[in-house]
Order: structure tokens, then C-alpha cells, then sequence
């Protein structure tokens, strides 16, 4: 199952994948650094599944109270994208810059992921569902969620999913943690790239209070821009109608892989966060370090989210589930301690990356490029509560 690390801890994955096992989505036809011919393909990304439109938005926020912790000589800043409920019209925008696609197209063909020559997908190319230019819905206030990405991920690779929740009726901010995300850039066209090591990284702990820290600074903001004010760095107009369209008394924060383990901590030192779920994530940043949500529970609903690791060697399923704790012992932990609602939501066959936009781009580059598989698309997967 990949090389042990630690109690319930293996070898990771890039994208991330801190504490999941490596389940490469490999492309048969083409050996990476071939020199055949290969079409870029463009992902097209599903139609929404709620009723409302999509709007969206990029936010530069600046923490001028906070140093940067991998970059000590500057401030904290941030590249959130907020997504919200919207009126029909705008443009659809596209799926990520061209400053962080060839960056996140090289992390995403690699042997861990798709297992792709580099350049097969046209992701800057892409468009998401959202629109640029959308006026905000003023029909009701509206939920707010915050979410946050795996380690060394990247909130562009997720953005399928923080798009069809808005269309459910919320407003969204989705945050890349810079310095530590895969590569954010910024509106000065500045691209800061990852400065951790994901393979070996002693860092987790001060990533883990730099996430809470984030994810807290940006609620802050977002109350600042509800009650009028510009929040954005470089005070570019924000979309007609969210201000005045979000409900503050109802937020809520997910996070996929080491973001889950994010959004258990930033409730547990945040009470204005009133409910979250962990999306496939462990939730302790080494062999010892329990999160405090685990030692000590949370009093505000909490699920947990999760798939199937199969191990290579023997063909054995393992679930990451509170009752299979050969895994991650950590889930155990937090579920003996969670005093509120929980519930642990099992997918059968889906793997750590089904939970992101991989899941969406793999079955589609049979037809733009190159024959490339799954095990089972997220979509054909059996849901089931533990």
C-alpha cells in the first residue's frame, strides 16, 4: 500500500495528497516524454446541478497583521475566489490562468495523477460554468462556506465542485494557501510557487495554523465586504449586488485532503463557523500530531467524507472510514470525541482524487487525446453511511 510513514501515515501523493497512498488515473496509450503527436484537450466541465446561476469572482486580500510564514519578508496574501448565486448573463470564465495552468498541468500529468505527457490538457484553455460579470441573486441572503484545498493543491482544482455548490444556493470563497498551494498568482502577475516538500515535509503543523489563520482572515473579509466595504487589494469593483447578499449567521467550511483536516480546526477555534465536513483527509499533521478537533471533538455538526484505497500488492480494499482505523487512526479518534451531529459517508470505488476536478478531466481525455481510464467515475459510485 506505499511505503509506511508512521502510525496510519503513507507515502504521499502531489495535489494534495499529504496522507492518501498513491492510485495513479494512468494513460496506457502514451508513455510520458513521448514524442508522439498529441492534440491538446479541452476539459469540459458539467452543467450545473442547482437551479441557480453562477457568478464568480477573484478576491486579492492582503493580512497586513500576519507575515507571511514561507516568505517572512512579506505580508500575508491571499488569491480567494468567491462564487455566488447570480442573475443570468456575464462570460464564462476560464478554468485557471495562464500563470498557474503549465504549473499545475505538470504536478497533474505526472506518474502520481494522470500519468500524461506534459501539455496533453489545455487547462487554461478550459472554461468553468461560472461567469464573470454576473450580478449577484438579491432574491434572499445566502449561505456562506468557505473552502479549502488539499496540501500542495489548488483551488482551481476544485473549482467544479465550489461552482455547482453556489448553484445550490451559496456563496463559496475558495482560498489558495500561498506558499504552500501548488502556485498562485497574483493580479501583478507575480506566480508564487509551492515552497514545501510534500515527500518530505516537517512543516505540517505550521501549515496547519497558517490554513486556520487563512480561513478566519478571509470570514473576517468577507463580514468587511458584506457590510460595504472593498476588501480586494487592489479595490477592483466587485460584482453588482453581493454586497448585502450574505447571511453571516450561516457559514460553514470544507475542505478536501488536508483542507478537511483544515476546516475540523478552524471550527474548533472559530465558533462562527457553525458546521463543516472533511472531504478524504487525515487529521493530524505527523505521527503524533492530533489535530485539537480530534483530542477534544467539536459541538457543531461535522461529516466526514471518503473512498477506497486498494492496495496494489494484494488487491485488499481498505475504507478510510471511523471503523477502519489501518488506515487513518485519526477518524476513530475524532468520532469517539465529536459531541454534535456527524456522519461518516462512505463512496464505494472512489479514490482520494474523485473528489476533485481529476475526476472530471481523466474520462474525458479518451476522446480529446489520448485512451486514458478510471477505476469508477465518481458519478457510478454507491454512497453509503457508516
Amino acid at each position: 500500500m506505499g511505503r509506511e510513514t508512521g502510525r496510519g501515515r503513507r507515502r504521499v501523493a502531489p495535489l494534495g495528497g499529504r496522507n492518501r497512498p498513491r492510485r495513479p488515473v494512468t494513460a496506457p496509450s502514451l508513455k510520458r516524454g513521448s514524442s508522439a503527436s498529441v492534440k491538446r484537450g479541452r476539459i469540459t466541465t458539467p452543467a450545473l446541478s442547482g437551479p441557480f446561476p453562477v457568478g464568480t469572482t477573484d478576491l486579492h486580500l492582503v493580512d497586513n497583521a500576519r507575515q507571511d510564514p514561507w516568505r517572512p519578508a512579506g505580508k500575508r496574501e491571499l488569491m480567494v475566489t468567491v462564487t455566488y448565486p447570480a442573475k443570468r448573463g456575464g462570460q464564462r470564465t476560464d478554468w485557471m490562468t495562464h500563470g498557474v495552468a503549465p504549473r499545475l498541468d505538470a504536478l497533474a500529468s505526472g506518474p502520481d495523477l494522470l500519468d500524461l505527457p506534459t501539455g496533453t490538457v489545455d487547462w487554461a484553455g478550459s472554461l468553468r460554468q461560472a461567469r464573470t460579470g454576473a450580478a449577484a441573486d438579491r432574491s434572499q441572503d445566502w449561505p456562506v462556506v468557505v473552502f479549502s484545498h488539499g496540501y500542495g493543491g489548488a483551488r482551481e482544482l476544485n473549482a467544479t465542485l465550489t461552482d455547482d455548490l453556489s448553484s445550490r444556493g451559496y456563496v463559496v470563497a475558495s482560498i489558495s494557501h500561498t506558499g504552500e498551494a501548488a502556485a498562485v498568482e497574483f493580479p501583478d502577475g507575480r506566480v508564487i510557487p509551492s515552497a514545501v516538500d510534500q515527500q518530505h515535509d516537517p512543516q505540517g503543523k505550521l501549515a496547519l495554523d497558517t490554513r486556520v489563520a487563512d480561513s478566519r482572515f478571509v470570514l473576517d473579509q468577507l463580514t468587511r465586504l458584506e457590510r460595504g466595504a472593498n476588501p480586494d487589494a487592489e479595490h477592483d469593483p466587485l460584482p453588482r449586488g453581493l454586497t448585502g447578499s450574505l447571511d453571516l449567521d450561516r457559514v460553514g467550511i470544507y475542505g478536501h485532503s488536508y483542507g478537511g483536516f483544515t476546516a475540523a480546526e478552524t471550527m474548533y477555534h472559530d465558533r462562527r463557523f457553525g458546521a463543516g465536513f472533511n472531504i478524504d483527509g487525515s487529521m493530524a499533521w505527523d505521527i503524533d500530531g492530533y489535530g485539537e478537533a480530534v483530542r477534544h471533538g467539536l459541538d457543531r455538526p461535522f461529516m466526514l467524507v471518503n473512498g477506497d484505497l486498494v492496495d496494489p500488492g494484494t488487491g485488499e480494499v481498505f475504507h478510510h472510514s471511523h471503523l477502519d482505523t489501518r488506515l487513518d487512526p485519526t477518524w476513530g479518534a475524532f468520532w469517539s470525541k465529536q459531541h454534535a451531529w456527524k456522519r461518516d459517508l462512505h463512496f464505494d470505488h472512489s479514490t482520494h482524487y474523485s473528489f476533485t476536478d481529476l475526476q472530471i478531466a481523466a474520462p474525458q481525455l479518451t476522446s480529446n487525446a489520448v485512451t486514458t481510464y478510471t477505476k469508477t467515475p465518481l458519478y457510478n459510485v454507491k454512497a453509503k453511511d457508516w
